[in-house]
């Protein structure tokens, strides 16, 4: 493979300096007509392109943002991607996506990734319970802006949906419908979201009158839809089996729904199923998903503004002008009712 060509190539061809060569790229006015000429075709001749990475390090300002999330395989996620890649791109920036997978020690390497390559700051939603990724990468003095989770006991921005109004939005719906034994299919309890959600829950059950003991939780280890169609095996063999089910997202919702469908359960006659996120596939799905709605595109663009804003301040910072004040920003989320918490008799 060839290598590829370097500015010392196009001033050895070019019979110059290497600092005549940058200067012509860089201030093209200070070489003189003849010499800027000559260098422009070693150029042309050879093919150069300046290698904005280097240039970009050695300024120590990247044009690159990192975006770190739990799981690229949710919509959800690709939809936070997608809002934040739009505001990046208005900005002249570009979007590195990574996924955790869930994992904390996966988020720990991609969080060195970046440090390494000094991107212009990172979007994160955190996959380390315990926040020491978070303290780790603090150090690099790379500005973060947390996404889906509210910065808590820390100062840097956030952009998250109230979860806890958002669950109980779902089982207020399902309280209203009549359902007296609820199972919460959780995901890890170590997330906020998860714990948040079931917080919303019981709020709404606490409304209605009605003991914590309704709702009955099961764990998974994942949030997709293999964990919901394990929660679904487990639901099925529960003698006092729950009439409804929510679920921390709408892939666990999925995979409850295929569960029922193998086994022959109706939903929502047999068994009503609330989800949360609303992704596309939740109003696709063989019986049209109910669903808490987050919107993820909002949230994405939301972020990656606030993270811009931030770089932006601490270069006027420099030169005296005011800081940037860290916000925590919370939406509001909404219920989308289809048909599998709607009975048909």
């Amino acid at each position: 493979m060839a290598q590829p060509v370097g500015i010392k190539d196009v001033a050895r061809v070019a019979g110059v300096s290497v600092g005549t060569v940058s200067n012509v790229i860089n201030r093209p006015d200070s070489v003189a007509t003849e010499t800027r000429a000559r260098v422009l075709s070693a150029i042309d001749r050879l093919g150069y392109v300046r290698s904005e990475s280097a240039r970009q390090l050695r300024a120590g300002r990247s044009r690159i943002m990192g975006l770190l999330v739990l799981d690229m395989g949710n919509p959800f996620f690709v939809d936070v991607a997608r809002g934040a890649e739009r505001a990046a791109r208005n900005a002249g920036l570009g979007v590195m996506v990574c996924n955790s997978a869930q994992s904390a020690s996966e988020e720990a390497d991609y969080l060195s990734l970046f440090a390494e390559q000094r991107v212009r700051g990172v979007l994160l939603t955190p996959a380390d319970a315990t926040g020491r990724n978070i303290e780790a990468f603090r150090r690099h003095g790379i500005p973060f802006v947390l996404v889906d989770r509210v910065a808590e006991g820390t100062t840097e921005c956030s952009v998250s949906v109230d979860d806890v109004a958002g669950g109980a939005l779902a089982v207020r719906h399902l309280v209203d419908a009549g359902h007296r034994s609820i199972a919460y299919v959780s995901g890890p309890p170590g997330f906020n979201q998860v714990r948040d959600r079931r917080t919303g829950a019981l709020n709404a059950l606490a409304e209605a009158g009605l003991s914590p003991t309704v709702l009955r939780e099961l764990p998974t280890e994942r949030l997709d839809v293999a964990a919901g169609r394990d929660a679904g095996a487990r639901l099925l063999g529960l003698a006092d089996r729950p009439t409804a089910v929510f679920c921390a997202n709408d892939l666990l919702a999925l995979g409850v729904l295929q569960a029922m469908y193998a086994a022959g359960v109706g939903v929502p006659d047999d068994l009503a199923i609330v989800g949360y996120d609303d992704i596309e596939f939740a109003a696709a799905a063989a019986v049209p998903l109910t669903s808490v709605r987050q919107p993820a595109v909002t949230m994405g663009a939301l972020a990656a503004e606030l993270l811009l804003e931030e770089t932006e301040t601490e270069t006027e910072a420099e030169s005296g002008a005011k800081r940037h004040t860290h916000r925590r920003v919370v939406l509001q989320p909404e219920l989308v009712v289809r048909r599998s918490s709607l009975p048909t008799r």
